[in-house]
């Protein structure tokens, strides 16, 4: 029986069908900017909500052609903070078929952990931070042991941070340093270890693996395992902030969609490194999608 998970997000909605034995059968990302200019005005845009819903569409017809019936529907960032989340969430679930479950941030946060967790067995009992960088919030888990010690959801994402920021093409060293001060004064507070590696899931991640790797068509198996020395997080930022955003859609291994917020994404895991002190970032493409199939289908 194939299992199906739509993950709303606030750039992305993604859709993943597994079958009963955890393999990809269907893996897809479509960009429906949920996000645009909430966070100046706290409002879905009319025009990305009905980006959105003719993804939706799409998605739907996709179930259909694998048998699927009702999805597991998660969203986040976007439609927990937005004052009009319902103008999106009610057409979607008369398209969908399916309830949309509007997690927090601890939840959001526990899913990226188990998705983790399975992808990289061999890290049980070693101490790690997964970093879940999305396009409106940054969720950071401290695992220790096999457990999970931290987790918290800061509201700092990809398009938000381009939007509050980066107002130039490319953007100006005056708005890299105040976007950076931003993600730091979010991360001061936070407890987190000293000294350990952090896992990059989610978009952000794997675009910076898979431009390391210079990839493409996209696979998402090439990218997951992939080891970033801070030195190298440190050139992919510094190289991303001095391209246009034409000449980032032009990068082999980022996605033209994602080309215009992919620089404040790489700048959020460069200070979540310098701030944790981490000596590697391994990338991981199985998010919070993934986690919940896990979950799903039992231990």
């Amino acid at each position: 029986m194939n299992t199906a998970v739509i993950d709303i997000g606030s750039n992305t909605l993604l859709l993943l069908i597994v079958d009963g034995a955890r393999q990809r059968v269907v893996d897809l990302c479509r960009f429906g900017r949920l996000g645009k200019g909430l966070d100046a005005s706290g409002r879905l845009d009319p025009q990305a909500i009905a980006r959105s819903l003719e993804i939706c569409r799409e998605y739907r017809a996709v179930m259909d052609q694998h048998g699927v019936g009702a999805p597991h529907i998660i969203a986040t960032q976007a439609l927990r903070e937005a004052t009009n989340a319902t103008d999106f969430a009610g057409p979607a679930e008369q398209i969908l078929g399916a309830k949309i479950s509007i997690i927090d941030g601890p939840r959001e946060a526990e899913l990226a952990y188990k998705s983790v967790a399975h992808t990289f067995p061999e890290l049980a009992g070693a101490p790690f931070v997964v970093v879940d960088v999305g396009g409106g919030s940054t969720e950071l888990i401290a695992a220790a042991q096999g457990r999970v010690v931290s987790a918290v959801s800061v509201p700092i994402g990809a398009v938000r941070m381009t939007e509050r920021h980066l107002k130039s093409d490319p953007p100006t060293p005056t708005e890299c340093r105040a976007l950076d001060a931003d993600i730091d004064a979010h991360l001061a507070a936070l407890a987190l270890p000293a000294n350990v590696p952090i896992i990059g899931t989610a978009g952000t991640a794997t675009t910076m693996a898979a431009v390391v790797l210079a990839l493409s068509p996209y696979d998402p198996d090439a990218v997951t395992g992939i080891r970033l020395a801070p030195d190298k997080v440190d050139e992919l930022r510094q190289r991303l902030f001095a391209a246009t955003t034409a000449e980032r859609r032009a990068t082999a291994g980022i996605e033209p969609e994602r080309a215009d917020v992919i620089a404040a994404g790489v700048a959020i895991y460069h200070r979540v490194m310098h701030r944790v002190g981490a000596p590697v970032m391994i990338t991981c493409d199985r998010g919070i999608r993934w986690g919940l199939a896990y979950e799903l289908q039992g231990p």
